[in-house]
């Protein structure tokens, strides 16, 4: 009895597989193009997977990419504009000693030395913020920039072309480019026409 089960198996599986053979050589195909065909179609999604998950690495690492540039960006302004409140805090520092300058008189012998003290005190002062790239506005004769200039008044003058800044009551600064503050000007209009919206 035991004999015959495995001879049973045998049997069975023997006639599954003719039973196979034949569907397949109904549909045209032999056992080797069956398989050849079933691995094609599994090259098929392996290549499909390993194109999806390249573009998954590809997407991740312009992320990271991306990241790294806006955190270098980052630094690299608030390095840039780390001194924009003690600049300008230094900013009434210069007015006062343009001040004092304009305030001397120097025919005057007893001023004089103390004239070109301050003087040297202005331009050494200059000097050493122009290291940390604060840079003067000073826009006599130009035209009027909003983005750099606050007007205080118009006046009439056809000398000069209209919205020209004939007069400038405080200087401006900027700090790497971005203004600290403005300078406060006078700017020309045309005569009996009003204000020129031109510029």
């Amino acid at each position: 009895m035991s004999d015959k089960q495995p001879q049973n198996e045998e049997f069975e599986t023997t006639q599954t597989q003719e039973v196979e053979t034949d569907a397949l050589e109904t549909e045209g195909l032999t056992v080797e193009q069956a398989q050849i065909a079933e691995l094609t179609e599994a090259l098929n999604a392996a290549e499909a997977k390993l194109a999806e998950q390249k573009d998954s690495v590809l997407r991740a690492l312009a992320d990271a990419e991306n990241t790294k540039r806006r955190a270098e960006g980052e630094v690299d302004k608030a390095r840039k504009f780390a001194l924009e409140k003690f600049a300008g805090e230094l900013l009434p520092v210069l007015d006062n000693l343009e001040r004092a300058i304009a305030a001397g008189n120097p025919d005057d012998d007893a001023v004089k030395p103390l004239l070109e003290g301050v003087e040297l005190t202005l331009k050494t002062f200059i000097s050493a913020i122009g290291k940390f790239n604060v840079e003067t506005v000073d826009p006599q004769g130009q035209p009027f920039n909003p983005e750099l200039h606050q007007a205080m008044s118009m006046v009439e003058n056809g000398d000069v072309a209209p919205n020209t800044v004939i007069a400038v009551m405080q200087k401006g600064y900027t700090l790497n480019g971005r203004l600290l503050r403005p300078a406060m000007v006078m700017v020309s209009r045309a005569p009996e026409g009003g204000v020129d919206t031109t510029a």
